[in-house]
């Protein structure tokens, strides 16, 4: 048996020929390394502590970045006694680092300092007294004129304008069908509907299908005031429960736990991680994946305003989400995982991000955190119009999940009016 001795002078003998591809193959390891992963220094500064990026290997490798003789004590260097993976991580890190001034280097800390903005309390004050009394009026605009499904049969069916001002406006008052019939009332006798229906019609409203596009339809309307203002966005998606629990029959008689769980659906979004106005909704059951919806957001949010910017996390991530981004004339910032690599199958929009990604990583990140956004326009939602729906069939479901979106967007151009002297004007190229 060939002794480890023998055998070290074997591998250093032979460490010539490694290919020029496998010696790029360590360093591109290397740069993924440096990119997702955490170097230590040590206090004298001349060694590094690099985690091993074997899957449930807890070892720590120290290198020492000598440029003439650098060391590691990895498996691979050992063997090889050439640069592996962890010393082109180290190397990557230091010049990221570092810089040489004339012969004299120096040492760039930066400390992150979190930023706080100013509450312009005047505005936020009077956009909350007055959001109730606009919050109608602005809802009675994108609905005039809106037409609605034909009827040849059956009763004459109440103004199908005057059933979506109802349905969004007893969303935005949170309260139950027979409370909310009083709001109505007034609404009624400012002109803001034309016939008054009864609570029960309200219901049988919501659980109409055809009412589901002409909602989708207002909220786009909804966010286009706000096309000067916004031009970075973020993409996301949360779960609304419903009132029903799921599996009730198995939960009753085998799983007494699982009365416990409710059923919710999914509602995905894009939004301006300026104001939080939603520009693309689509609502999907709650198993649904989030990356097949990122393209039809993009490219409806793209129709309406020139985008700059769209953020998203790692569930997104995939070449056709990048491209569709690039299409229009966008950057993306969707974060990497910890095992993405380039190669040659990678699109050329992937590889750039990547090398983005490697390279500038503080300014990755100072674009991509612009994602928390969205997890605002959820919460703004949730807090204020709930996070259940009350609503019993699924088609309902969907139509007041919309109606909670569509009560945000209008929100969002109320306080706009008053903080940067929006004048909402919809229709615009119907007038």
């Amino acid at each position: 048996m060939r002794s480890p001795v023998k055998t070290l002078w074997a591998n250093r003998l032979t460490k010539g020929k490694d290919t020029m591809d496998e010696q790029q193959a360590r360093e591109q390891r290397g740069l993924v390394i440096a990119a997702t992963a955490k170097l230590q220094k040590s206090d004298d500064g001349h060694r590094w502590f690099v985690p091993s990026q074997t899957d449930g290997c807890p070892n720590t490798y120290t290198v020492k970045p000598d440029p003439a003789h650098p060391h590691c004590t990895c498996p691979d260097f050992t063997a090889r006694q050439l640069r592996c993976k962890h010393i082109y991580a180290t190397e990557i890190v230091i010049r990221r680092e570092y810089t040489n001034d004339g012969g004299n280097e120096t040492f760039t800390e930066t400390i992150t300092v979190k930023k706080t903005y100013k509450q312009e309390w005047s505005s936020y004050n009077a956009a909350q007294v007055n959001e109730k009394s606009e919050f109608q009026k602005l809802l009675h605009e994108p609905c005039k004129g809106i037409g609605g499904p034909s009827q040849k049969m059956g009763r004459p069916q109440l103004p199908f304008e005057d059933m979506i001002f109802a349905a969004a406006f007893k969303v935005y008052s949170t309260v139950s069908g027979r409370r909310f019939m009083s709001d109505l009332r007034d609404a009624h006798e400012k002109g803001y509907i034309s016939k008054l229906p009864c609570y029960n019609s309200i219901f049988n409203y919501f659980e109409n299908e055809a009412l589901t596009p002409y909602l989708k339809m207002l909220i786009e309307e909804s966010s286009l005031p706000l096309q000067t203002v916004e031009t970075s966005f973020a993409v996301d998606s949360s779960g609304f429960s419903t009132c029903r629990f799921a599996q009730w029959v198995k939960a009753k008689y085998s799983e007494p736990k699982q009365m416990q769980r409710h059923e919710w659906i999914k509602v995905h979004l894009m939004c301006g991680v300026k104001t939080n106005v939603v520009t693309a909704v689509e609502v999907t059951d709650r198993y649904c994946a989030d990356s097949p919806q990122f393209a039809g957001l993009v490219k409806t949010t793209g129709r309406n305003f020139t985008m700059a910017q769209v953020s998203a996390d790692k569930a997104y991530l995939s070449s056709d989400n990048l491209q569709v981004v690039a299409d229009h004339d966008a950057q993306p910032f969707i974060a990497f995982k910890a095992n993405s690599t380039t190669s040659k199958n990678h699109s050329a929009i992937w590889k750039r991000m990547f090398h983005f990604y490697s390279y500038n990583q503080a300014r990755f990140m100072q674009c991509y955190h612009k994602r928390s956004n969205v997890e605002t326009t959820f919460h703004m939602i949730k807090t204020k119009f709930g996070d259940r729906l009350r609503s019993k069939t699924r088609t309902a479901q969907i139509n007041e999940a919309l109606c909670k979106v569509l009560a945000h967007n209008l929100c969002c151009l109320i306080q706009s009016m008053y903080e940067l002297g929006i004048e909402p004007n919809f229709w615009e190229e119907a007038a």
